[in-house]
């Protein structure tokens, strides 16, 4: 098993030594993009540097490059009997940092996409409170607004692996994740505009697709941080991911964030709907459930190398790359091992890591260019620590779906492949 120990100091030097001395025997990035066209290459002038491009405004909405077309979300089509009731994932091997683009946002339906024109858009809340109200788009424009960066995962994320190793690559055993800067109206606001019973306990929070979904929320999330979101990353939710309107629940399950919100009832206790009752809920080992599994406990995942982001080079200066994130607050620390969890080192946080949002981690070393079987470990702010996959079905079977933030394991083989695995 490859060496665990991180060098005491990766000189610049020695770094760039050592991809000069890998260059020939693996071709570079050749192994992952091809030799290319070498009269594109130096000493040559290449093409492009020959003639003039497009101007401003041609692309009039900004597109990744034809030669990231590979970059999309993708879906597993024996998932789910039909795509309008199915999921796509995000390709976080692909990413870096931790804001997630909008056209890459993994989608979950239940009735495929409503496609809402917002000048018909209404917000009806109602139920428990002094005075009945409907918000236009506009209307809510109108209200103090904010701007915050959060998570969103579906409690499904890595349900497949609950008995086993079973999708090979990150985007499929954990892409039901993204992490989008939100901006919108705290729901708090809203509840005091129409003005709150004294027995206000819980909201109905219902969804204007075809579905019609529907989830109970406790007023006390309600009042706390929950938004109704307009805006992602600056510019208007996209169709799949609730335009105009959506609910934003920090730290909680995806299936509660409600799209195209179009209904907000006040009541005394929780609806107990199909969505927290045969769905979303933990079945347990004894035959018991568990209900209302609102949060979404600390995770991570190494995103590179990772099965669909092998290493295309043989030996020497590596950087691991991946994501932690908590739905009881802000990453504190990521642990990461060479060996399969034999022994541990803290990873770099890097770049801001912020309240209930993916959180960038990096780690450095010099490969050997023996096996590896790496695996990534949160913790979060209040001392939770991301549990194996052994401890999390020692207390609850194999009988769940949802919630599963055990510890992944990428098998790294001496070719820079890279297998999903379990390690005893």
């Amino acid at each position: 098993m490859a060496s665990t120990e991180r060098p005491s100091k990766l000189s610049r030097r020695a770094m760039l030594g050592g991809l000069a001395a890998a260059a020939p025997a693996t071709g570079g990035s050749a192994l992952a993009r091809g030799p290319g066209n070498p009269a594109n290459q130096p000493p040559n002038v290449p093409d492009w540097s020959k003639y003039l491009g497009e101007g401003v405004a041609v692309r009039a909405y900004g597109k990744p490059s034809q030669h990231e077309a590979h970059v999309v979300r993708r879906d597993v089509e024996w998932l789910t009997a039909s795509k309008e009731s199915s999921v796509s994932f995000t390709p976080l091997h692909e990413l870096d940092g931790m804001i997630t683009p909008n056209g890459l946002c993994f989608e979950r339906h239940h009735a495929g996409i409503a496609e809402i024109d917002p000048a018909d858009y209404r917000l009806i809340l109602h139920g428990l409170v002094d005075k009945p109200l409907i918000f236009t788009l506009d209307d809510l424009k109108r209200f103090p607004r904010v701007n915050r960066a959060y998570f969103c995962e579906c409690a499904a994320n890595s349900g497949m692996e609950w008995r086993g190793a079973q999708l090979n690559g990150c985007q499929y055993t954990h892409g039901m994740v993204h992490c989008v800067m939100y901006t919108g109206v705290p729901l708090r606001l809203l509840l005091a505009e129409a003005g709150l019973k004294p027995n206000a306990k819980w909201l109905l929070l219902e969804g204007g697709d075809a579905a019609a979904m529907t989830r109970s929320l406790p007023l006390e999330k309600a009042l706390d941080d929950t938004l109704v979101a307009y805006r992602m990353n600056g510019e208007m939710l996209r169709p799949e991911n609730g335009y105009p309107a959506r609910i934003v629940i920090p730290g909680w399950e995806a299936n509660m964030w409600i799209k195209w919100l179009r209904r907000i009832e006040v009541g005394d206790e929780p609806w107990h709907h199909r969505e927290e009752t045969s769905k979303y809920t933990d079945l347990l080992e004894n035959g018991k459930a568990r209900r209302f599994t609102f949060v979404m406990d600390a995770k991570s995942v190494i995103t590179n190398p990772s099965p669909q982001a092998p290493l295309n080079h043989r030996r020497g200066f590596t950087v691991l790359s991946g994501l932690a994130w908590s739905g009881r607050g802000k990453v504190a620390r990521v642990d990461v091992s060479l060996d399969g969890g034999r022994n541990w080192q803290t990873a770099q946080l890097d770049g801001p890591v912020w309240d209930k949002a993916l959180t960038r981690f990096y780690h450095e070393f010099d490969w050997d260019g023996r096996e590896l079987l790496l695996q990534s470990r949160a913790m979060d702010a209040t001392g939770y620590v991301q549990p194996t996959k052994a401890e999390l079905r020692k207390h609850r079977g194999v009988n769940s779906i949802y919630h599963n933030n055990g510890i992944q394991t990428w098998h790294v083989k001496t070719s820079g492949e890279v297998e999903n695995v379990e390690v005893g």
